[in-house]
């Protein structure tokens, strides 16, 4: 993609503006072409100088915008940065946003006007779509304990609660000199806190830069002492602040938080945030701040409003809620893999996948058998992963992380080596086994909020629109007769979700004489598995016993076409039933399938009596297609969210997979009946 028609130039004396990387593509994207201001190229009259926020080298940029005439345009990070600090990123890390402030202010210098402040004093923000998004982006930052900056361990407890929180940032840090604060402020700070809260516990949370050795703060071993305690340990700035009983900053971002969380934060400086009615405010005259404002207005203009947001797997400027969504997938990923995985049961094709999952943090180990990778798990301190299926190669009660291929899976199938571009981690059990509670279970029984539910539904419309599904095969439909149409799909009968999860019924042909038994004058659509169709599984109908069963065979036909002619399914374990409830096409299961006995279909089946909740199709979409897998972008390698991964099916480019998994794939259905070769 390239810049906006109308582009304007942006000559800066930064190189990180004009430098390719995440920054200078915003920019562009924003319409803002940066170019590097030299004594032979740079702005004439109305042209436009960039400046990152009050850095060392802002005031060469501002010197040369005022010799050449030229409009300062001020950058800075949005209050959403990254998983990890600048400083620490990684590579092809970036700001998901930025503050892109054309009036030449910035928003942490109240000294000047600027876009954030003139938002906040001006905007009506009283739409209601706008506050039910601030509300609704509130309680998700609040629920995966997200932060500017995310190394933090959410898992991690913090201080007995009951504590009084003093924030540290660290030393010459530009937002603390535009507040007019100093050194001093901070010792001020630190006495009032004592003061006010006489004998109670004193905890100074040390700033992620400082505790990274990075640059060093206002506070250090040796201010805690007796009811002071210094910390540096990596606890959720959300852990923090529900413990806390009062919260004391200068100008940290943090202190925006603790408005979020229902503080009301002393404030020693004068940031953003500062001077609305929400803080108690120390640090001095906020002269054009006369306005009342909720939480949610604050958030509204701060986050929704102010930033200039990105998407780097699509490539282009996005919603706050779209990088929300690829922050928390991110977030998600470095959580889970931090510590690193010890993988046991992965067939020799999947590893490379399974390392573009999970290596990002740390590459992934592959031991064999089972119990060697329990004990290299338990030696390494990293977590140990084995493929569901091969669970029971464990030895009893070891802790291990179950791994899956998710239900958006690619286009194309496992059994033709196609790596998947979503798997799902379960550390309760899997989500096909009804004989033990999965992790998806709890995620279906839990309440969805109103934003989420728009989440799930929006993602149903699009899957439905798209006629993306699980494989995404291709395939014409034949001409089908007329009446009430019944599809009945195949499954592999040697297949996990049979042996586990089916009832009496175990086999497509006592599946199809069980449907033409309750339904002979229905019209029933049979759809042999795929991978049965190939020689490649068990599970095939012998064609002289179809007859009188099914009135038409959809052989090599996409899940999609079929069930736009289907009125209802029947099934054992299929995930095409789970396909079929997001079209509105009713179901009935004579398994235990995971969307089995939740109230939306007809269960025959043996559902355990543990799913006593009522979901509506909104909350098992969310909960198994948005909060259970996790998905990779394969065209930037990125984690991303579910509607990344929709997108690229769709959008019917071929997917990337290498040569080396072509030939086996190819060699694989050369030898179809030899399965029992790579089945192990």
């Amino acid at each position: 993609m390239g810049g906006r028609a109308g582009a304007q130039r942006l000559w800066c004396t930064a190189p990180g503006l004009w430098l390719p990387g995440r920054v200078r593509r915003i920019l562009t994207l924003a319409g803002l072409v940066p170019a590097p201001a030299t004594p032979f190229a740079g702005p004439r009259n109305g042209g436009l100088v960039g400046v990152w926020g009050q850095s060392p080298l802002a005031a060469r940029a501002e010197a040369l915008a005022a010799a050449r005439g030229a409009g300062i345009v001020r950058v800075e990070d949005a209050f959403l940065r990254s998983v990890l600090p600048g400083r620490a990123r990684r590579r092809g890390d970036g700001p998901l946003g930025l503050l892109i402030d054309r009036t030449g202010g910035v928003h942490f210098d109240p000294t000047a006007p600027s876009h954030v402040e003139a938002l906040l004093a001006s905007h009506p923000l009283d739409d209601s779509a706008l506050l039910d998004r601030a509300r609704e982006g509130i309680a998700r930052l609040a629920e995966a304990r997200l932060s500017k900056y995310n190394g933090h361990d959410p898992t991690r407890p913090g201080p007995p609660a009951g504590y009084v929180l003093v924030v540290d940032q660290t030393r010459g840090d530009a937002a603390i000199r535009a507040s007019g604060a100093g050194y001093g402020s901070f010792r001020e700070m630190l006495f009032r806190a004592q003061d006010d809260h006489p004998g109670k516990r004193i905890v100074i949370r040390s700033h992620p830069e400082t505790t990274a050795g990075f640059r060093p703060g206002h506070f250090g071993p040796e201010d805690a002492s007796g009811h002071i305690t210094l910390l540096t340990e990596p606890v959720a700035p959300h852990t923090l602040l529900d413990g806390a009983i009062a919260v004391y900053t200068v100008s940290s971002q943090l202190g925006f938080e603790a408005v979020l969380a229902g503080h009301r934060p002393q404030v020693f400086g004068r940031p953003f945030y500062a001077g609305w009615g929400l803080t108690d405010d120390h640090g001095g005259p906020l002269p054009r701040r006369h306005r009342k404002l909720t939480r949610a207005q604050l958030f509204a203009a701060a986050m929704l409003l102010a930033p200039t947001w990105y998407d780097p797997c699509r490539d282009r400027l996005c919603s706050f809620e779209t990088a929300l969504d690829q922050l928390e997938a991110e977030v998600r990923a470095f959580r889970d893999d931090r510590s690193g995985h010890i993988a046991t049961g992965m067939r020799l094709w999947k590893r490379g996948a399974l390392q573009g999952f999970f290596g990002r943090e740390r590459p992934v180990l592959f031991a064999d058998p089972a119990p060697r990778a329990v004990q290299k798990a338990a030696n390494t301190g990293r977590r140990l992963m084995v493929w569901a299926a091969r669970d029971g190669d464990l030895p009893r009660g070891a802790p291990a992380l179950r791994i899956e291929d998710g239900l958006i899976r690619s286009r194309g199938l496992g059994a033709d080596l196609v790596p998947p571009l979503s798997l799902v981690i379960d550390d309760l059990g899997i989500y096909y086994d009804p004989t033990r509670e999965s992790r998806l279970e709890r995620l279906i029984a839990a309440p969805l909020r109103p934003g989420q539910r728009l989440r799930a539904e929006r993602l149903v419309a699009r899957l439905v629109a798209t006629g993306v599904t699980k494989y995404n095969l291709g395939g014409a439909l034949p001409d089908v007769p007329p009446g009430h149409r019944i599809l009945v799909p195949g499954q592999v009968e040697d297949d996990a979700s049979i042996r586990l999860g089916a009832g009496d019924i175990r086999t497509n042909l006592g599946l199809l004489e069980r449907v033409r038994a309750d339904n002979p004058d229905a019209v029933i659509l049979w759809k042999p598995h795929p991978d049965v169709e190939a020689g490649l599984r068990p599970g095939a109908v012998p064609a002289d016993r179809l007859s009188g069963l099914a009135d038409v065979t959809l052989s090599g036909v996409d899940a999609a076409a079929a069930l736009a002619v289907a009125d209802e399914v029947w099934t054992l374990t299929s995930t095409l039933g789970f396909e079929a409830l997001l079209r509105g096409v009713p179901v009935t299961c004579l398994g235990a399938p995971f969307y089995a006995g939740w109230g939306l279909t007809r269960s025959l089946g043996p559902v355990p009596a543990r799913r006593q909740a009522r979901p509506d199709l909104a909350g098992l979409v969310h909960a198994a297609l948005i909060a259970y897998p996790r998905y990779r972008d394969p065209v930037s390698g990125r984690p991303c969210p579910a509607e990344v991964v929709v997108d690229r099916i769709a959008d019917g480019r071929v997917l990337p997979r290498s040569a080396a998994l072509r030939l086996l794939a190819k060699a694989q259905g050369a030898l179809a009946g030899q399965a029992w070769i790579w089945r192990r």
